[in-house]
């Protein structure tokens, strides 16, 4: 089963779209243990909104563009990993495990677990 784990941050907190060093070498650290496992499919972190986005809304059959930054928004998805586990709640032990890397750095997170429809 295939699983998306999006990881949404304040883009108004300093350095959560800018991150260090270290924090980098220890996401490198989670991510080489998740190719290790055999479970990570693709992985991408996201720039800032302030950074080249767009959303598009559609209300009523009225499309419309909103450059970014979004400054409605305190919180964006800012990357995702998508892996290919066994269960749920497989899937859930690499989110929380994902997690720790931001605690680590001492960076608030909020980790969606999604299950990839497969029709």
């Amino acid at each position: 089963m295939r699983y998306m784990l999006m990881h949404k941050l304040d883009e108004d907190v300093p350095g959560n779209f800018d991150p260090s060093p270290e924090f980098m070498k220890t996401m490198g650290a989670f991510m080489e243990e998740v190719v290790q496992a055999g479970v990570l499919l693709a992985a991408e972190g996201l720039c800032a909104s302030k950074e080249e986005a767009a959303r598009i809304t559609v209300t009523n059959g009225k499309k419309t563009v909103t450059d970014g930054p979004f400054t409605e928004t305190k919180e964006l998805i800012a990357g995702f990993a998508l892996v290919d586990v066994r269960s749920r709640d497989e899937a859930v032990e690499w989110g929380k495990r994902f997690t720790d890397v931001f605690v680590q750095h001492g960076i608030d997170v909020e980790v969606d677990v999604r299950r990839v429809y497969e029709g």
